[in-house]
């Protein structure tokens, strides 16, 4: 009776951790912060990999979607997500380069339910130039997503506006 009180738990761990290591293995790393598009791309990829220590870092210091916790426990239902991203704006201010980034997301859920959502997602970057170590790559300084109707090609916003 033991042991099996024992077995039954582990074996639910190791379930779990088999299904986050079939995600990481299907779906190939992306790191990418050249701009505010690859930015949210490699947020997605984050977030497909079920990493998202790693898609929370993404965001500056003002966390626009709240704490970790939270942030994770968001994505517990979800199996994979789609990023569509529509015409990037860049405008420099202030010694910083911000990329408004309109984006729609095709979100499959648990047990096949299918969301999408549209928004923007503005990264900001302290020009590189004036950087002094350690540097600071893109981050994503705002985020607004909002359900939307699909399909996904037409769920993206036709411009985002940088601030």
């Amino acid at each position: 009776m033991r042991l099996r009180s024992i077995i039954l738990p582990a074996l639910a761990a190791l379930s779990v951790l088999s299904t986050e290591g079939r995600a990481q293995e299907s779906v190939p790393y992306v790191d990418d912060r050249s701009d505010g598009a690859a930015l949210v791309r490699s947020l997605y990829n984050a977030i497909n990999r079920r990493e998202y220590a790693r898609a929370y870092a993404y965001f500056g210091d003002a966390k626009p979607v709240g704490e970790f916790k939270a942030f994770a426990d968001g994505y517990a239902k979800t199996e994979a997500v789609e990023v569509r991203i529509g015409e990037v704006t860049t405008e420099g201010a202030a010694g910083s380069i911000y990329a408004a980034v309109p984006v729609a997301i095709k979100s499959v859920e648990q047990e096949g339910r299918i969301r999408f959502f549209s928004g923007c997602y503005v990264a900001r970057i302290i020009n590189p130039s004036l950087q002094v170590p350690p540097f600071t790559p893109y981050q994503i300084e705002t985020a607004r997503l909002d359900e939307a109707e699909g399909p996904i090609e037409k769920a993206i916003p036709g411009v985002c506006n940088a601030p």
